[in-house]
């Protein structure tokens, strides 16, 4: 596996990976606005967007953040991870590189939102990577 900034070409093969990911928790799947253009949404705002990809060539991850104006705070967005492949450290490998990429910028605090209870997986992945709660369904954490 490797982690890359992302490609356009792999733009299909991601979306098809949230899809599924998504129906595999029992969710209707829907895509987020945002993955339609992840250059203009992401790259061009100055942030960044990464995908985690297999020997195949297949997108098997991802992730990326949205500076918040005016501090050093983050959102942190889209942390996916291809449904039959959990559990296998490829999260962790994407949020790590997330996080050192947002060190390196100076960023201090990274945010996430982890929908509602019956996302359950969130709500046990980020405390394990020291994310707090700080409001409700918001952890963060000093980087």
């Amino acid at each position: 596996m490797k982690i890359i900034k992302y490609e356009e070409k792999y733009r299909d093969d991601m979306i098809f990976m949230i899809l599924e990911a998504k129906n595999a928790l029992g969710r209707v799947p829907g895509l987020n606005e945002d993955l339609l253009d992840v250059r203009k949404n992401y790259l061009e705002v100055g942030d960044m967007f990464w995908l985690a990809i297999d020997d195949n060539d297949r997108v098997i991850g991802s992730i990326g953040y949205n500076s918040i104006k005016d501090t050093d705070e983050v959102w942190l967005h889209r942390l996916f991870v291809k449904y039959n492949l959990k559990r296998q450290g490829i999260g962790s490998a994407l949020l790590e590189t997330a996080e050192q990429y947002l060190r390196k910028q100076e960023k201090k605090i990274a945010k996430v939102h982890l929908g509602g209870k019956d996302w359950v997986e969130s709500w046990t992945f980020y405390p394990k990577h020291g994310y707090v709660e700080y409001q409700e369904r918001h952890m963060m954490k000093e980087l």
